[in-house]
């Protein structure tokens, strides 16, 4: 029952692991901040959120319509927040009503699309040892009939375990460095000026840890097993060990016996041979003497 309960732990931590892994690497929330944009001019009704034309006077002409003042400082500027991940970065709109999404691929400078075409594949490895490590805990949980095999599911599921959790810490890394790189050497039009972490980061280094854990959580239990099957053959070779010493003094003891009372029997017959001997009238009957032959005797 105890391991059981530990594989069932193992396999909910993996089936986390994988649910938060699949969701962090299809959404675009790993970075998240914003960017400074300039306003665009303001056309037709608009005036929110643009740059007017200085039309103050409305009988000047089209050419003296078409100049304009520049404001000062960061009010010809607005901020639109962002957000990125491993496929899309998205921003708001100007006027605010939906975003704008583009690929990050494209927005990666060419120098670091390895890196970042890098860190895709460890996550699509990371993702299937991750698949597999729940087939072999699910099936270790539900199907195994002995505990021999279920302890070479374990194995296996372990081997997995740890792989996935080693793949999945280097691409979450090397996603880190390629958006820092992004970020400095990007296009104009998409660098932030401030930005920080978002929940599809975090969900991604929670993921690592469920699987990290439920690998220690795996090996702990084939450890355990392991050991306690060398525990359970000490104690049989011991048990056996004992059991035949018992065995060789039990069988050794009527051989000793008889040797005793054969001595014991040879010893009665010297005392009356000598008992004959001190008695001369003893020597009379001759078919009390040992030896049935006078002849022999003499």
């Amino acid at each position: 029952m105890e391991r059981r309960r530990r594989a069932g732990i193992a396999l909910t931590l993996t089936a986390l692991s994988l649910l938060f892994s699949v969701t962090a690497f299809c959404s675009s929330y790993w970075c998240q901040g914003v960017r400074k944009a300039q306003k665009p001019f303001c056309s037709g009704g608009a005036r929110d959120n643009c740059i007017r034309y200085n039309n103050s006077d409305s009988n000047s002409s089209s050419s003296a319509a078409g100049h304009y003042s520049w404001e000062t400082g960061d009010d010809k500027f607005t901020e639109r927040r962002f957000h990125a991940g491993i496929w899309y970065s998205c921003e708001e709109n100007v006027s605010g009503d939906g975003e704008k999404c583009r690929s990050f691929i494209a927005l990666t400078p060419p120098a670091d699309r390895g890196v970042l075409w890098l860190s895709i594949v460890a996550e699509v490895l990371y993702i299937t040892l991750l698949l597999t490590g729940v087939s072999l805990m699910s099936v270790e949980v539900c199907y195994y009939t002995s505990v021999i095999d279920g302890l070479k599911l374990n194995a296996f599921a372990a081997i997995f375990t740890v792989l996935s959790g080693l793949l999945g810490m280097v691409a979450h890394m090397m996603y880190t460095t390629v958006f820092q790189m992004t970020v400095n050497l990007g296009p104009e039009d998409w660098r932030p000026q401030n930005w920080d972490y978002g929940w599809s980061y975090c969900l991604a280094w929670g993921s690592f840890t469920c699987c990290m854990a439920a690998s220690v959580t795996t090996i702990n239990r084939y450890t355990k097993t392991i050991l306690e099957f060398k525990q359970r053959r000490r104690n049989l070779e011991r048990s056996l060990q004992n059991t035949q010493k018992t065995q060789e003094q039990e069988s050794s003891a009527p051989v000793w016996d008889i040797y005793i009372h054969t001595l014991q029997g040879h010893r009665e017959g010297f005392v009356d041979l000598s008992a004959s001997a001190q008695n001369p009238s003893n020597y009379g009957n001759l078919n009390h003497f040992p030896y049935t032959q006078c002849d022999e005797y003499c």
